[in-house]
């Protein structure tokens, strides 16, 4: 039978249900689908395929998942760091203001996306403005991108765009994407934070989204004074907010969830509500802890993001798992987040966060054919004992060799097939330097 695409050799690790590991295994893949997993041996002779890849020596996983991110701050990378949550704001929103527009955007995301497919991620939730431009590029380069409208009340959008007039704009946007959305991913709407948007706009937002059937996605009690503002506002903390107007749903993603109290987290678990943890932003900005032990027993779906490279300072979803499996054992639990739990955090539980954990997540038969190839020759590799473990606190986002998207070789030999990442990283810097005064007065 004949298949566009065998990645054979190597350890499988499925990250199915089971976590099912096969030993010189093999993935058949065919119009961006996976076809058929099992023991390579078998799988090699009952399919031709136009394009392998021999992963001897390698493990194969299912694609890395960002589930919270502003890609185009690469753009400010190192210029803010070292600050507080709301210093951190004051400074990239006064930047944002005075420097975003499209082609901003499209050099800052093009070289995110060129950061993103090195490091094994091939899929993203983005909250950010100017997504169409961001998106053009992920489309260009074949990588998977899921955005949308953002809304947020502030003076100055860098848009232009008055939150008057979002609505109608935004509506527009999301019948034209309903019609053109790709299987492995699904509208969204970004209501940016309770702190940005009054409880009557966040309203009016969600039903928005829930019109086209979109996901939500917000920032919700990222620290301790965001909590404080808004409880001073509205009366509530963030979450008790939303779940107060009717807003938490399976259909919303909450970004950060770090401030919670006992029963914010059973709110979040009773109406199916998921959470987006990015504990090396949360940590440098001395946000917290997410309390992600507690999330997980109640049964609240995590997923892991880095948020964006100027909170961060990557988008490096493999030290995202490493922080996540160790920040946690801090209170003296060393089980509280295993290697495994976090592997699934960034992979299949990310793809549930995302409602597409049909279609993404795992390297099973009928899901879109995201998946990495991981060279363990390196000597911080050896011996692997377990993937799990490998993956968690030995391997580094540089380790990865290979990149597939929708069954698309995105990087192969560890050389970008579809983006030329030395004219992005020219274009961006070139940027940067025709706007000198612009960034210079930010402080860094």
């Amino acid at each position: 039978m004949s298949v566009d695409l065998l990645v054979h050799g190597g350890d499988v690790l499925t990250v199915d249900d089971a976590g099912t590991v096969l030993r010189d295994g093999a993935v058949a893949v065919d119009g961006g689908e996976i076809v058929a997993v099992g023991p390579a041996r078998h799988l090699r002779t009952r399919y031709a395929a136009r394009t392998e890849i021999d992963a001897g020596g390698c493990l194969v996983l299912p694609g890395l998942i960002n589930t919270h991110t502003h890609l185009a701050m690469t753009l400010l990378r190192g210029r803010a760091d070292d600050v507080t949550l709301q210093g951190f704001l004051e400074r990239v929103l006064r930047w944002e203001a005075d420097l975003l527009a499209p082609e901003a955007v499209t050099a800052a995301v093009r070289l995110a996306v060129a950061e993103s497919v090195r490091a094994g991620v091939t899929s993203a939730l983005d909250m950010y403005w100017f997504h169409e431009a961001a998106e053009r590029v992920a489309r260009e380069a074949g990588w998977r991108l899921l955005t949308g409208p953002t809304f947020m009340d502030v003076p100055e959008p860098p848009d232009g765009l008055p939150y008057e007039d979002r609505t109608a704009w935004a509506r527009q946007d999301l019948a034209a994407r309903v019609k053109s959305v790709r299987d492995g991913e699904r509208p969204v709407v970004f209501a940016h934070s309770a702190y940005t948007l009054s409880p009557d706009q966040l309203t009016e937002v969600f039903a928005l989204a829930r019109e086209f059937g979109a996901l939500v996605h917000i920032h919700a009690a990222e620290n301790a004074t965001e909590v404080a503002t808004v409880e001073v506002k509205y009366g509530k903390r963030p979450v008790e907010l939303l779940d107060s107007l009717g807003l938490l749903g399976p259909d919303v993603l909450l970004a950060h969830a770090v401030d919670l109290t006992g029963p914010e987290i059973a709110a979040l678990a009773r109406t199916g509500t998921a959470v987006a943890h990015c504990p090396v932003s949360n940590l440098k900005l001395g946000c917290g802890i997410a309390p992600v032990p507690r999330l997980l027993s109640a049964g609240v779906t995590v997923g892991l993001g880095t948020d964006g490279a100027v909170s961060s300072n990557s988008l490096d979803v493999l030290g995202a798992v490493r922080q996540a499996a160790l920040v946690h054992k801090a209170g003296g639990d060393p089980t509280a987040v295993g290697a495994e739990q976090a592997v699934r955090m960034a992979t299949v539980e990310g793809a549930r966060a995302l409602g597409l954990g049909d279609r993404l997540g795992s390297l099973e038969v009928g899901k879109r054919a995201d998946l990495v190839v991981l060279d363990l020759a390196a000597p911080h590799l050896r011996p692997a004992h377990d993937p799990w473990s490998t993956l968690a606190y030995a391997a580094h986002s540089s380790d990865v060799r290979d990149t597939v998207v929708d069954g698309r070789v995105l990087m192969r030999d560890r050389v970008l097939t579809t983006l030329d990442e030395r004219a992005a990283i020219a274009g961006l810097e070139e940027l940067v330097r025709g706007h000198p005064g612009r960034t210079a007065d930010v402080p860094g």
